[in-house]
């Protein structure tokens, strides 16, 4: 009855409201607020089943209590109630809002929209008790805002359904229309109850409008507001802006209570702060361009003003830099999204509605696009905001919530005009009359709400033209004008000198991207900003150019061209995620585009990345290969359209193998494409046939000008590739087509394309039979004839053909007599070479001759023609041919030949062992090897080298094959057999006994230089390691000392084969890092020429790859590694040799200490681990020798000290100063020298590692146990810290040696880290603020000692530690600082006295406040 809108008012007694409070308070405790936190868990199971089974007869209270609530609502709005039920109304409505639902249906007992519709109706309780009740209003927010950590963040927590559709959080709506509600005018009634500062604010800091019954308004009606415009203008002032104050205060208020809570959590935090934000910023944008919620812009505004100032900060934090970037990147696509929504509604509304206002929205719209729209024409009273309120107006009956947008939208119009008519120029009378009716009818419309449709008429405003009439208000607003503004800022972040913050601004450009593409047209420096961060030094931020550069082509196809050579190379990124990315990306363009030089680009930079180092980037370069250049054709069409793609397919290929250097590589992915366990093998392969019977087609061709053409010799090239691949490819017809080439071999001025045919002829012709005898005896016939002159090159694939041809026609006869003839001359020369020496034609003939002769024992087997080598060597009585060659050949290779003899000699030897091992193990071969290695000349160890590489890469894949082979025929207990005998092959006890007779050798080879010959012994070795054929010791050493060569070929090797090493055997791998490490330092220092522990620019630890391969272990073992190297820089001071300018162990232990000192750290664990290992090396043995320095260098004394100290202003000085130097032997001195520099190296790299992690410079800071899982974390590097400065501070370390006089600087500065405490000293002057409290850092033996005795605090210069035989580790002069007792004298104030400038600080000059 209360709330059924009576005319007639009668006293009802308040009882009544009392007991339906109290009914609905009981309701909501006992009942509502139970059953919407109850789970299902165990311990609620039965509970929950039993109401569950009658949530029929629970919903109808729900109904009820929801109907109850909404009367109250009406209630207050009607009738004046009391503050007690306003306030139980207002707790109650606050619970209800922020009650904790089931985030699914099966865990709740109702229906979740049940609560939601109970939730509504408080969201309307409490905005009801705001517009009514200003005292009231900031402890609405407070309560709202202190409870946001109650919401949800998953699915449910947008729930409030919009008019459009879209779905928002209730909070986030609730905010919205308690700002809104902020610009409306209060009843004077109630609003005088509010207690205002004079300033207009409440006691409590947000705004509330006093009512306007005190201002008195002279202007009365619109004629008079018309000829007074001026005065209009100011009364409308008076009333609209305090009105938009506190709305600006309100959403002020809002926003800064959440962005600094987020600004202190992390979205994986505790708090929700920062997921909240987001959720918040992405609901007011989805209300944007909403009439229904205008409060959204202002709360966008206020948000980007505080991000902007977030990213322009100096003083910002990187995560801070990072969640504004991603907010404005957020705000920047909204209104991006709304400027595309504008020109696309005008242009459309133009061209269907001819009407007046279609038409002036239209112009306006576009005017305003370009930020030049006249504010007569904004604020015009038929304009855009008249037609928002006229649309408003009518759905009001249908929505009363809408009042509160009304409201913001007639105070904003308000306050737009005011603004407008001050900017705008005098003179232009008739425009400033309507301006000042305009302020009337604005005045009377804040003052009367009902006021615009009493007085006024409009034509019918559609849907449509309501968004557009919004929009185009909000593309003047504030928010949406800075728009240029928050671009430039996102385009500026990505050359920020801060990784993450690049990367940020790159995916905040993305999303502005998203929704406007325009921004990429002309000359667009976003293009430019985008490819300069393709070249970025952080992976991530390159990893994000590449993807945003994807988004652009999509978006601009027109810049494909621009951008695809930056795509490309970034195949070869250093990051493999990167690659990956770059590669896909490729692969887009490639099946677009149609330009060859592209497509060869891509491909080109693709058949590259299937040697790449990292298996998934291998895996995926040969899958998108296989996906441009064979998938397109698998449907096996034979049309002419497909025979001309095939075609010009082809000539891509061509063009693509001759400009690149890939012709491994392709052989590689064709191999893996025509696999048997390739799922597309069979459809492969009949592409590759085709491709094979097209490229026929151009093997005639001329080489051409035109480099699109390809010339004949390009295709045999790739034929060639292909022949190599999979031999079954080819016809028997292709072969002859091709036999022209090689009836000339011998006089062809085209060698290439001579040796291409021969290539494909001894890939293809083992699958012909004796049904083309003909055929391959003519192909003999005109080879045979080249045998005497062509290169080595040609000549190993020709002798290969003949031995093919011999072995399918069954007579060998042609290559024994070819032997015959190349020996027997040959046997001639050594005769004469023993009387006297071989003349250069001589030479010139035993080098061609024993080419020949090792090349035919490489390829042919001979053993059956014994007959026609014994009746030329009636001499010899055995059956190996290979044998008699080897050792016919074998004598040239003695010290008495000329070098080039004996080159040609062991090249001819190597190539006959290689096919025939048995020979290795001959005495004669052996003995002339060892004697090669003996004399350590390179030239000939290559060949030898050359041999064995060879031979055991055959043995690998024979190896391999042995392993792989199915069983068939029975043959299953032999190949068994077979396979017990170390790797089962014939030649493994060869393999083993020349691996272990000339392994030290090999070594020798390959740690004695860095070039090509050394990386020849490391391939030996690499081969030898593989198959196991030495214990993992003898390799280990080698392969990480050769891990820090500077020569990437070898470094990669060796790295491959230590992590692989590691993987199997790492127990016995470990055992040697110690000694590897050694050997790694006298690798650098005698072959690098460079013994110092990195490289700079970047700094790069020479180490890094064993730190890779100990990746694999577990962390435990990687401490231990770490805490044996930090034990490697340990010495006896009396023992340290001195002798050389820079002592031995100063170098290995600056070798050490830089490379701990930028070595990536897995785990917190590690690092502290390192860290106290330092620490405690220094403490131990630092104390030894800063004692014996003190007691030898500067002759201190504890007796001295105690019988007459040195005391001033409360100092004890360490080091008394000395008028001259004290006599001390020069060789004691350097050793005290050489220890100092080595600890002092050691202190400087700790404090390096603790400030670059964030550790603090204090041992205490890391005195707490930290938890197992923080442990196991990855470390965080504080930006900003560069190892520049240690560098040059163990540079300026080293220099100790170089006079008298800095060897006793260099032990002084050793002493006072010692003894000192400096980090007292900077710390002094807050000393007395702090109650005195310091965290020294000086290194001290008993730092983990409980505080002994208390002794007097000291000042100045700090403290010192005195030396006592109760102190540390045997007299050490460390130990902890002392409590001052109670009654100890107060520390005197006063300047400390002068330290000596030449002593280095104890932790590198480092200046703390630059960190804090």
């Amino acid at each position: 009855m209360m709330c059924g809108g009576r005319e007639d008012k009668q006293l009802y007694s308040e009882d009544t409201i009392e007991q339906s409070l109290n009914l609905f308070k009981r309701v909501v405790d006992g009942i509502v607020i139970p059953i919407s936190e109850l789970r299902g868990s165990e311990s609620t199971a039965e509970l929950f089943k039993a109401l569950s089974s009658n949530k029929k007869r629970i919903a109808p209270l729900f109904t009820d209590c929801q109907k109850l609530f909404s009367l109250m609502s009406t209630l207050i709005s009607k009738i004046d109630t009391s503050d007690t039920v306003t306030n139980t109304l207002e707790f109650a409505a606050s619970r209800l809002i922020f009650m904790e639902t089931a985030h699914t249906e099966k865990d709740s007992v109702l229906d979740t929209q049940k609560f939601d519709s109970l939730r509504l109706v408080a969201m309307d309780m409490l905005s009801q008790i705001f517009l009514l009740n200003p005292a009231q209003r900031q402890g609405i927010f407070d309560e709202i805002l202190t409870s946001l950590e109650k919401l949800p963040l998953g699915k449910r927590a947008r729930t409030f359904k919009l008019v459009d559709g879209n779905s928002i959080q209730p909070v986030s709506a609730l905010i919205m229309r308690l700002v809104q509600t902020s610009a409306g005018k209060v009843d004077d009634a109630r609003g005088n109850k509010t207690t205002q500062s004079p300033d207009g604010k409440d006691e409590d800091g947000v705004g509330a409008p006093s009512g306007f019954s005190s201002i008195q308004f002279s202007i009365r009606d619109e004629e008079h507001a018309a000829a007074q415009h001026s005065t209009a203008i100011q009364e409308l002032v008076a009333v609209a802006s305090p009105l938009m104050d506190t709305a600006r205060r309100n959403a002020s208020y809002v926003v800064n209570f959440i962005v600094n809570r987020a600004l202190k959590s992390t979205k994986s935090g505790d708090t929700p702060y920062r997921n909240l934000l987001d959720l918040f910023v992405e609901d007011f944008t989805s209300c944007l361009d909403n009439p229904d919620w205008p409060a959204a812009e202002l709360l966008l505004r206020l948000l980007m003003a505080m991000m902007i100032k977030l990213v322009e900060g100096d003083k910002t934090g990187v995560p801070a830099k990072n969640m504004a970037l991603e907010l404005l990147g957020i705000m920047g696509a909204a209104i991006s999204r709304l400027r595309g929504h504008v020109r696309k509604t005008a242009s459309a509304l133009d061209a269907r509605d001819a009407g007046d206002l279609g038409m002036f929205l239209s112009d306006l719209a576009a005017a305003a696009l370009e930020l030049k729209s006249r504010p007569e024409h904004m604020i015009a009273w038929s304009g855009p905001y008249r037609a928002t309120l006229e649309y408003l107006e009518s759905r009001f009956s249908e929505d009363p919530h809408l009042s509160s947008a009304i409201s913001y939208i007639i105070s904003d119009w308000a306050s737009k005009l005011c603004v407008g008519y001050d900017s705008l120029e005098d003179g232009f009378e008739e425009r400033d009359q309507d301006l000042g009716r305009l302020a009337y009818r604005l005045r009377e419309m804040i003052n009367d709400r009902r006021w615009l449709a009493n007085e006024f008429s409009f034509k019918v405003v559609s849907l449509g033209q309501a968004r557009l009439s919004y929009s185009i208000t909000l593309l003047r607003s504030q928010l949406c004008e800075s728009f240029s503004m928050i671009l430039n800022l996102l385009l500026g972040s990505m050359a920020s000198d801060q990784p993450t913050v690049r990367s940020k601004s790159l995916k905040s450009i993305n999303q502005v991207l998203e929704t406007d593409p325009s921004i990429l047209d002309g000359d667009s420096v976003v293009i430019q900003l985008i490819l300069r961060c393709s070249n970025d030094s952080s992976t991530q931020v390159r990893d994000s150019a590449l993807g945003l550069i994807g988004k652009c082509i999509g978006m601009r196809p027109v810049l494909e061209e621009k951008m695809t050579g930056t795509v490309v190379d970034r195949f070869i990124d250093t990051g493999p995620g990167v690659r990956k990315r770059a590669m896909k990306l490729a692969k887009d363009i490639y099946l677009r585009n149609n330009n060859k030089v592209v497509r060869s680009a891509i491909a080109s930079g693709l058949l590259h990345r299937v040697q790449d180092p990292e298996e998934s980037v291998r895996d995926l370069a040969r899958q998108v290969i296989e996906e441009i250049w064979f998938s397109p054709f698998h449907n096996g069409e034979n049309s002419a359209v497909s025979q001309i793609s095939l075609a010009e397919h082809v000539a891509l290929m061509v063009q693509t193998v001759k400009q690149g250097n890939i012709t491994n590589v392709l052989d590689k992915v064709l191999q893996n494409l025509l696999a048997p366990e390739s799922k597309t093998a069979q459809a492969s392969l009949q592409v590759c046939t085709k491709l094979v019977a097209s490229m026929f087609d151009l093997v005639d061709n001329l080489d051409s000008e035109d480099p699109s053409i390809p010339s004949g010799l390009d295709a045999l090239r790739v034929l060639m590739i292909f022949a190599k691949a999979d031999a079954s490819l080819f016809t028997f017809e292709q072969l002859r087509l091709l036999k022209p080439h090689i009836t000339s071999i011998k006089t062809s001025e085209d060698l290439a394309v001579s040796r291409a045919v021969v290539v494909i002829y001894r890939r293809v012709l083992p699958q012909l039979s004796s049904a083309h005898a003909q055929f391959l005896a003519e192909v003999r016939q005109a080879l045979l004839p080249a045998v005497s002159s062509v290169a080595r090159l040609l000549l190993d694939d020709i002798v290969a053909c003949l031995w093919i041809i011999s072995t399918l026609l069954e007579s060998s006869q042609h290559l024994a007599r070819l032997a015959v003839s190349s020996l027997m001359p040959m046997q001639k020369l050594r005769i004469t070479s023993q009387s006297q020496h071989l003349d250069e034609r001589s030479i010139r003939q035993f080098e061609r001759y024993s080419l020949i002769i090792g090349m035919v024992g490489k390829h042919c087997d001979l053993d059956s023609e014994h007959e026609i080598f014994k009746s030329k060597f009636p001499k010899w009585s055995g059956t190996s041919v290979p044998q008699l060659m080897v050792n016919v050949v074998v004598p040239f290779a003695a010290q008495s030949q000329p070098l080039e003899v004996r080159k040609a000699a062991l090249d001819s030897v190597g190539l006959v062992c290689q096919s025939w091992p048995r020979n290795y193990v001959s005495a004669n071969v052996y003995t002339i090897f060892q004697q090669v290695f003996d004399e350590q000349a390179p030239t000939l160890e290559a060949m030898i080298l050359r041999s064995f590489k060879e031979f055991l890469l055959t043995e690998e894949k024979r190896s391999e094959q042995a392993s792989e082979a199915p069983t068939i025929n029975g043959n299953k207990s032999e190949k068994k057999r077979e396979l017990t005998v170390i790797g089962g092959t014939n030649y493994d006890d060869v393999a083993s006994a020349t691996t272990h007779r000339f392994l030290a050798q090999i070594i020798r080879v390959a740690t004695s230089t860095q070039d090509d010959h050394a990386f020849l012994a490391v391939e030996v070795l690499a081969s030898i390691n593989r198959q196991g054929l030495v214990h993992p010791k003898e390799t280990g050493v080698t392969f990480i000392t050769l891990e820090t060569s500077s020569n990437p070929r070898i470094s990669e090797l060796a790295f491959l084969e230590h992590k692989a090493l590691h993987a199997k055997h790492e127990t016995v791998v470990e055992r040697e890092y110690v000694k590897a490490i050694q050997s790694a330092f006298a690798y650098q220092r005698d072959i690098a020429k460079d013994p110092r522990g990195a490289t700079a620019n970047p700094f790069a630890p020479k180490l890094q790859l064993m730190m890779e391969v100990l990746k694999i272990s577990k962390s435990k073992n990687r401490q231990k590694f770490l805490e044996k190297l930090c034990a490697q820089i340990d010495f006896d001071v009396a023992r340290l040799d001195i002798a050389e300018e820079l002592p031995p162990h100063v170098q290995y232990s600056r070798f050490l200490v830089e490379n701990v000192a930028f070595f990536e750290y897995i785990t917190i664990g590690e690092l502290h681990s390192i860290v106290s290992s330092m620490e405690k090396l220094v403490t131990s043995t630092g104390a030894t020798v800063a004692q014996a320095i003190e007691s030898e260098v500067f002759r201190v004394r504890v007796d001295n000290l105690d019988a007459n100290p040195a005391v001033e202003g409360g100092e004890t000085h360490a080091i008394p100063q000395q008028h001259s130097q004290p006599d001390v032997d020069i060789r004691r001195l350097r050793q005290f020298a050489a220890g100092s520099m080595v600890l002092l190296a050691l202190w400087e790299a700790r404090t390096y590692l603790r400030r670059l992690y964030n550790m603090g410079t204090s041992r205490r800071e890391a005195k707490g146990k930290s938890q197992a899982k923080d442990l196991n974390k990855p470390p965080t590097k504080v930006q900003g810290v560069t190892g520049e400065k240690l560098w040059d501070e163990i540079a300026t370390i080293m220099t100790a040696l170089t006079s008298r006089d800095r060897m006793m600087e260099t032990c002084k500065a050793f002493v006072e880290l010692m003894t000192v405490d400096k980090e007292f000293l900077v710390q002094e002057d807050d000393d007395e603020m702090n109650g005195g409290a310091e965290d020294p850092a000086t290194p001290g033996a008993n730092d983990y000692d409980e505080d002994q005795a208390d002794e007097p605090s000291t000042a100045g210069r700090g403290r010192k530690r005195k030396a006592g035989p109760g102190t540390g580790n045997g007299n050490t002069p460390g130990g902890r600082k002392k409590r001052a007792r109670s009654s100890s004298q107060p520390r005197k104030r006063g300047r400390p006295r002068k330290q000596s400038n030449d002593a280095p600080d104890a932790d590198g000059e480092f200046d703390e406040g630059d960190w804090m």
